[in-house]
């Protein structure tokens, strides 16, 4: 734990260091939303040694931010309710014409980013030609949710199940109810796999291979959307997020704590981390474990070797 203490410590000096003397100018590790102040903040650096910098100009104050992984490009709501497509090029900004645009509920970026999800009550909007020329690929309906006998009488809305968008914007995950189901943007649909209800399905990047991770079994789904073959390994309890690393052959789940799984040989490792993750969202090289707030923003590296680092806080 000492060790631990001197290389945060040692870390958020050469970070304070580099600062001061004007050189952490650099490329963009990221972006994060900013609550407080109802803005998207730019990280610059390289992983390991970067820091908070100036804020995305869209020209006003913006009340939600879906960042693509590839950085390239962002969904915003601004204060006014008005959605907003644009492209990020170092920090920049720039607005792209989308038709039929709407304000989502939520919205899912595909795993490499190069499909977009916008979730309305009943529907699944989903965009591709992000960071050039936005364009609607399809529109699926989403089926409603089962209602227990107990919970007879209540509404539920569809589309507040677990979701997950491929790549090539054609297919969806989405849990609805104990069920994970796909749903094509042709119009077919089946059922995956049966699965809790918190249970988060999350596809890899470049293709249809998925996984359905719950606290009782992680399913490894190779080509869901032809023979569907399936593999079962132990659950992971405390499930905040879950996702592949960019080659597919290694699925990230943040709980308690954060394990990488070797997708070939069903090995886990454990990787230690002074945080409490809330999540697991792709950003550029790295994945954001925690938000925006007063500590520092805990991210794991995804590299050879993945460890825990982080963006220090703003002083």
């Amino acid at each position: 734990m000492a060790s631990f203490r001197n290389l945060i410590l040692h870390l958020t000096g050469a970070a304070a260091l580099l600062a001061q003397q004007g050189t952490l100018g650099g490329p963009i590790a990221g972006y994060v939303y900013d609550a407080r102040t109802q803005s998207l903040r730019s990280i610059r650096g390289l992983p390991g040694a970067s820091l908070f910098r100036e804020a995305v100009d869209f020209g006003a104050p913006v009340t939600a931010v879906w960042t693509s992984p590839k950085l390239d490009s962002a969904l915003v709501v601004t204060a006014d309710g008005a959605p907003h497509i644009y492209r990020l090029d170092g920090g920049r900004a720039s607005e792209l014409h989308a038709d039929g645009l709407v304000a989502p509920e939520r919205a899912m970026f595909s795993p490499s980013g190069t499909a977009l999800a916008l979730v309305t009550p009943g529907s699944v909007r989903i965009y591709k030609g992000l960071g050039d020329s936005p364009v609607v690929t399809g529109t699926v309906e989403l089926p409603g949710r089962p209602v227990p006998a107990a919970a007879r009488g209540k509404l539920r809305s569809p589309g507040a199940g677990p979701l997950a968008v491929s790549d090539d914007g054609l297919y969806l995950l989405y849990g609805n109810g104990d069920a994970i189901e796909i749903l094509g943007v042709a119009g077919d649909s089946r059922k995956l796999t049966n699965a809790a209800e918190a249970a988060m399905p999350v596809f890899a990047p470049g293709g249809h291979d998925a996984a359905v991770v719950d606290g009782k079994a992680v399913a490894l789904f190779h080509d869901i959307a032809g023979a569907a073959t399936v593999r079962s390994l132990p659950g992971i309890a405390g499930l905040r997020g879950a996702a592949f690393s960019a080659d597919g052959k290694r699925l990230f789940v943040a709980g308690a704590t954060v394990i990488s799984l070797d997708v070939a040989s069903g090995d886990r490792t454990e990787i230690a981390c002074g945080c409490r993750p809330s999540g697991l969202a792709r950003m550029g090289t790295t994945f954001r474990l925690t938000d925006f707030g007063a500590g520092p923003l805990w991210l794991l590296d995804a590299a050879a070797e993945p460890r825990i680092i982080f963006v220090p806080a703003i002083q």
